[in-house]
């Protein structure tokens, strides 16, 4: 069994996906403000409004995306306004993280390890 898409459920379908479309350097040709879906790579993101309200009160759910340069993507994310919650951190397991909230205040988390020969 695999894990077919991951769901975002937002009042505002085309803020949210234009967020992700930037984050991820993707772009799905899509201005529907229902429900997109974003493709990267083999990673398929789906931003929908199921018509019922939601508070943002995503406490229980995170998304995590591996990057190749975690500086350069650190500096995206400055650029897209989201509310860094961690800088850039390496961790004790040598991974390099960082952490920020997305416009419906997912977190949404950034890592990067270090290449070996």
């Amino acid at each position: 069994m695999k894990i077919g898409e991951v769901g975002l459920l937002t009042n505002d379908v085309a803020r949210l996906s234009d967020f992700y479309k930037k984050l991820l350097d993707v772009d799905n040709g899509s201005d529907d403000t229902v429900h997109q879906t974003i493709l990267k790579e083999e990673t398929m993101l789906t931003v929908y409004n199921d018509g019922t309200n939601k508070n943002n009160l995503n406490q229980n759910m995170c998304l995590a995306f591996t990057v190749d340069d975690i500086d350069r993507e650190y500096e995206k994310v400055l650029g897209l306004g989201a509310e860094i919650i961690e800088k850039p951190t390496v961790r004790p397991w040598g991974a390099v993280n960082m952490s920020f909230y997305d416009p419906d205040r997912n977190v949404v988390y950034l890592r990067s390890f270090k290449k070996t020969d």
